[in-house]
């Protein structure tokens, strides 16, 4: 077998890795709630995905009637928190093909390391759930080396293959803020399709774009 032209395989969670605004829209909706205000449609959910609690929030506020006090802001952080961490993964499920990428690419020597913008706990706690912690050597969230450090900055990515010994990298993503991240590491990057883009998918800007977790191995030999 040909040597595999990449040693290490960064991917993000939210939108990549797995399925997950079937959860997050409702603890978004909660905390709306809390605030008086009616909820957003899972789509527009979608939209707002990726980077991290806090962009999620401001952006239904902005979508809802605008911002509030930071005091207030801070309750229905957590509020929106409290009811993710009770429902983390009622609906949420790996994309079609994810598990299967994953062993293909451990198979070929590639060591695999989670980098999200999702706080490392609730990253940690989902995988966890979904039996996905045991294909990752490496495991960075949003907070792990402090929020001003994270994505689209590329010190998880450089922190993260740091972890895995060295070597050629590539990120796989679904928004603008792992593309930016990975272009700012150096490394290729290849986006998802199927994922939660806050641009128009067309426009992401990735190396090259995949339907399909089947692709993945594929793709990663051709760059």
């Amino acid at each position: 077998m040909a040597d595999f032209p990449f040693d290490i395989v960064l991917f993000d969670l939210d939108g990549t890795l797995v399925d997950s605004a079937l959860d997050l829209c409702p603890a978004v909706n909660h905390a709306l709630a809390v605030l008086g205000r009616g909820p957003v449609t899972e789509s527009a959910t979608r939209g707002m995905i990726g980077g991290g609690t806090d962009m999620m929030l401001t952006r239904a506020l902005e979508a809802t009637g605008g911002q509030v006090p930071e005091a207030e802001y801070r309750q229905l952080t957590q509020a929106l928190l409290d009811h993710y961490w009770a429902n983390i993964a009622n609906n949420t499920l790996p994309y079609p093909g994810c598990v299967g990428a994953l062993e293909v690419l451990a198979r070929r020597g590639c060591k695999l390391a989670v980098v999200t913008n999702k706080s490392e706990a609730p990253a940690r706690e989902l995988l966890d759930a979904l039996d996905l912690t045991r294909h990752f050597a490496v495991i960075y969230g949003g907070d792990t080396l402090g929020r001003e450090r994270a994505k689209p900055l590329p010190d998880m990515l450089h922190a993260a293959i740091a972890d895995c010994g060295g070597g050629r990298a590539a990120m796989v993503g679904d928004s603008t803020y792992d593309v930016r991240a990975g272009r700012a590491a150096g490394l290729p990057v290849i986006t998802c399709r199927f994922g939660y883009h806050d641009v128009p998918v067309a426009e992401l800007g990735g190396d090259v774009m995949i339907d399909h977790f089947d692709e993945l191995p594929s793709v990663l030999e051709s760059l």
